[in-house]
């Protein structure tokens, strides 16, 4: 390897760093329960993080208690005011966020073992038991799944900069597999999620108190507003990933979609929304591909588009498993008189969008940001 590449990839491999970015576990707070004595620092994120997750699993349950008809619409002091100090820290809103529900609620039971789903356990269980359980845990396999695409996107990031055709290419092609990985990663889902609980348990769980007909006032934090606060649930448009993905590829999103995305950054820890900004603000990938005339590199771009129109579309038919039909069934129950979820909450996403319509305009965005030769 050329010391200049060999200096580049040091470089970049600090900046990953800066931005709590692990080289092994990408957005994934790493091993989060083991204990770091050498960094100070690191202890007290660390901590920091896991009283997010403790604090947002009880507002959620205290919320949205099981067998009850309505939400909570006051959240006590006891409970509201270290919720915020705590939020206030990390820079995080106080609600449960897909950084608590996933990239901190992790661990390994044996830790010297792989990280697959039979050694994995959450930290914090939530209502809706092994299906969450489930749900969570391949969520996290996911975010690992996309690892190699992050190290490729930064390959091809330098690559633009150097510039070198061959790096790049080599780097779009490590992130078309990566992507097909993360779809069939998210296949896993089936195994373990039973679509009812999901539906009637799991989701309403999740779901917060922004564009949520069950809570149209939102929540008063007790000791901090006397005015409802509103939040969104916690939602997969909350992960790093995707988003980091879109702003390489320059993906643009139509604008209703694009305001929804964006909100979902401030759901994010700081350091990585300032991740995706500084990919924003990169040179731009599609523009050097035009440019350089590498027909190699367009052909391969497009095929990243392709596996991430194909992840989009295979999530598109997860959330009508676990969505469209559930909600079907649970309309039976009731002509049946039986019990089920909040009817307000029939076609709504975790994060408070109609889902469907939002996840097949996103895909089809991704499709036509298609390069075509020129000339």
């Amino acid at each position: 390897m050329e010391p200049q590449t060999e200096n580049l990839k040091t470089a970049w491999q600090l900046s990953l760093g800066s931005y709590y970015i692990s080289e092994e576990y990408g957005f994934l707070l790493p091993n989060p329960l083991m204990p770091l004595l050498s960094c100070q620092f690191l202890k007290s994120y660390r901590q920091q993080r896991l009283a997010h997750l403790v604090l947002s699993s009880i507002t959620m349950g205290y919320v949205w208690q099981e067998g009850e008809t309505q939400p909570k619409e006051v959240l006590p002091r006891n409970l509201a005011i270290p919720f915020v100090e705590v939020s206030r820290k990390l820079g995080l809103p106080p609600i449960l966020v897909h950084s608590d529900l996933v990239l901190a609620n992790w661990t390994k039971r044996n830790p010297e073992g792989p990280l697959e789903i039979s050694n994995l356990d959450t930290i914090i269980l939530f209502p809706g038991g092994e299906s969450l359980r489930g749900f969570i845990l391949v969520t996290v396999l996911v975010e690992k799944a996309a690892v190699p695409g992050i190290k490729a996107l930064a390959q091809a990031m330098h690559a633009v900069l150097q510039p070198s055709q061959d790096a790049l290419l080599e780097a779009l092609q490590q992130l078309k597999l990566c992507i097909q990985d993360m779809t069939r990663t998210l296949g896993r889902m089936h195994d373990y999620v039973d679509p009812d609980i999901f539906y009637a348990v799991i989701r309403i769980f999740l779901s917060g108190w922004k564009d949520n007909p069950a809570m149209p006032m939102g929540l008063i934090y007790e000791g901090i507003s006397k005015e409802p606060l509103k939040y969104s649930g916690g939602s997969a448009a909350q992960s790093s990933v995707l988003h980091a993905f879109d702003e390489f590829l320059g993906i643009h999103h139509s604008e209703e979609s694009a305001d929804f995305l964006y909100r979902m950054r401030d759901y994010m820890p700081p350091s990585h929304k300032a991740f995706i900004k500084e990919i924003h603000s990169a040179p731009s990938l599609r523009d050097f591909i035009l440019s350089s005339g590498h027909g190699h590199c367009l052909t391969a771009y497009n095929q990243c588009l392709e596996a991430l129109a194909e992840l989009r579309s295979y999530h598109i038919t997860v959330v009508t498993r676990y969505l469209v039909t559930a909600a079907a069934r649970a309309r039976s129950r009731r002509l049946d008189h039986l019990p089920g979820p909040p009817q307000a909450l029939e076609d709504r996403g975790t994060g408070g969008t109609a889902i469907l319509s939002f996840l097949k305009n996103v895909r089809d965005k991704t499709l036509e940001a298609t390069l075509h030769p020129s000339g």
